[in-house]
């Protein structure tokens, strides 16, 4: 299985420390760059990567890799390098890890994991035979004419820039991406929904079963090309039935742990003036009474909070989009994605945002009538829809059965509430009424709804409005 060697460092390592973790193959090991020479990759005499190695990245986010990685790293701010040794090839994961010993030794700090940073002897590696890679990206491990493969043996599947990439690269060539991780793994919620377009998905090692979705729990096997559900013996083709996998269904208790929600999307008009992300802020300011504590363009979130930065790094990508990902304190774990992207309405926001909450703290349902309010009247609210799930305060995902989250509220923008023909938005099916939010003269709508996590019939509510407000 592919490796992943991280040196947290105090000290960026500067380029004599890069060159002579790189030789720590010996001199018959050659270097060459990739990416823009954003990744270094240590080769052998035919070109060949045996370890490719990313360019130091600055953490300045308290929390991130014992939230990733479940490591000590050397206090903030510190430096961040990872190395990648090649699929198949033992003696590359031994190179990637006397790489990240060789760095740790030089600038200070530690590795991750530390057994495989223990040495700073030159490896044996003469004679070795590498397969040419299967793709240019160095995070893919199979390539197919369906997918793209990338296995991940790390605590937490994270969008890490690598990953990133190959997401990118995958959809850019018309591919799925299936993730492999053994037993164990978590998924950061930034990486959930993108494996959710088929044939993408996360797929687990299991003693009993092979390989099975850890979304879904469906039991996998490697057919033409890709992972593909194994159906239940008694399933037809009228009436497919995939097999779940027992280690999904198994451990399904309430811990008493809670997830507050929430997905939103704002609509500003495009102007030079336009400070991207203050609708994300308030939201997390009135729910915690604290700002965001960083942010990045994938994980770990390096960066410090900062609006103008932020806004910054969406306007010099326009009019591709951008994509950042959003973090909390360690003391109230909280994680945010959120999309930018240029449309004829103008510059649109799609945040998804969590919160944990442990089973002796109690989510602050209270302040969210309170958090649209502010979003429809500062922040041109489109919609948004909030919702409690018994799920992990760490935010992690794991390869399990966890409940849907039920729906607490509904929130229709002033724009929409005006565009809606008669009394539509306001006299809905539902039991109680809407409230309005903002000015009388152009009121945004919070619809109350159940929002019991254990009563999933707060669906059915939310289908009933929905349908409702469409016309249907």
């Amino acid at each position: 299985m592919t490796k992943d060697v991280i040196a947290l460092t105090e000290r960026m390592p500067d380029p004599w420390a890069v060159l002579a973790g790189l030789l720590s193959g010996g001199p018959d090991k050659l270097v060459d760059t990739a990416g823009e020479d954003a990744v270094v990759r240590l080769c052998d005499e035919q070109g060949r990567p045996l370890v490719s190695v990313e360019a130091p990245l600055l953490v300045q986010v308290r929390g991130e890799a014992e939230r990733l990685l479940g490591a000590t790293p050397p206090p903030v701010p510190f430096w961040w390098t990872e190395a990648r040794a090649t699929t198949g090839v033992a003696e590359a994961e031994r190179l990637a890890g006397t790489f990240a010993a060789r760095l740790v030794s030089l600038t200070g700090g530690s590795a991750w994991p530390a057994e495989a940073a223990r040495s700073l002897a030159v490896v044996a590696s003469e004679g070795v035979g590498v397969a040419p890679p299967a793709s240019a990206q160095p995070a893919v491990d199979v390539l197919t004419d369906k997918v793209a493969v990338v296995i991940q043996d790390r605590p937490v599947v994270a969008m890490t820039a690598w990953l990133a990439d190959a997401f990118r690269a995958a959809a850019e060539g018309g591919l799925g991406l299936q993730v492999v991780s053994p037993a164990g793994t978590t998924l950061s919620p930034a990486v959930r929904g993108a494996l959710s377009a088929w044939p993408s998905r996360w797929v687990v090692q299991d003693e009993r079963d092979g390989y099975y979705d850890g979304l879904t729990g469906a039991v996998l096997a490697w057919r033409d090309g890709m992972f593909f559900p194994v159906a239940e013996p008694d399933s037809t083709d009228d009436d497919p039935r995939a097999r779940v996998a027992a280690s999904f269904q198994e451990g399904v208790t309430d811990s008493g742990e809670r997830q507050l929600a929430l997905t939103f999307r704002t609509v500003h008009p495009a102007d030079d003036r336009l400070v991207l992300g203050g609708a994300l802020e308030a939201v997390w300011r009135e729910l915690t009474g604290e700002a965001p504590a960083g942010w990045g363009t994938a994980e770990p979130a390096n960066l410090p909070w900062s609006l103008r930065r932020l806004t910054d790094v969406a306007f010099e990508r326009a009019p591709e989009p951008t994509w950042v990902v959003v973090v909390g304190s360690p003391e109230r774990p909280g994680l945010a994605t959120v999309r930018v992207s240029r449309t004829k309405a103008g510059v649109e926001e799609e945040v998804t945002l969590a919160f944990g909450y442990g089973p002796d703290e109690e989510p602050p349902v209270d302040a969210v009538p309170r958090a649209a309010e502010v979003l429809a009247t500062r922040h041109r609210l489109q919609s948004m829809l909030v919702q409690l799930r018994k799920a992990r305060r760490d935010l992690a995902v794991p390869p399990r059965f966890e409940g849907p989250g039920v729906p607490l509220a509904f929130v229709l923008g002033a724009e929409e509430v005006r565009a809606m023909p008669g009394d539509r938005a306001r006299k809905t099916p539902l039991d109680r009424a809407p409230v309005q939010l903002g000015p009388k003269s152009r009121p945004a709508l919070y619809y109350p709804l159940p929002g019991d996590p254990s009563d999933l019939s707060g669906w059915q509510d939310f289908e009933r409005l929905v349908r409702h407000l469409k016309g249907e």
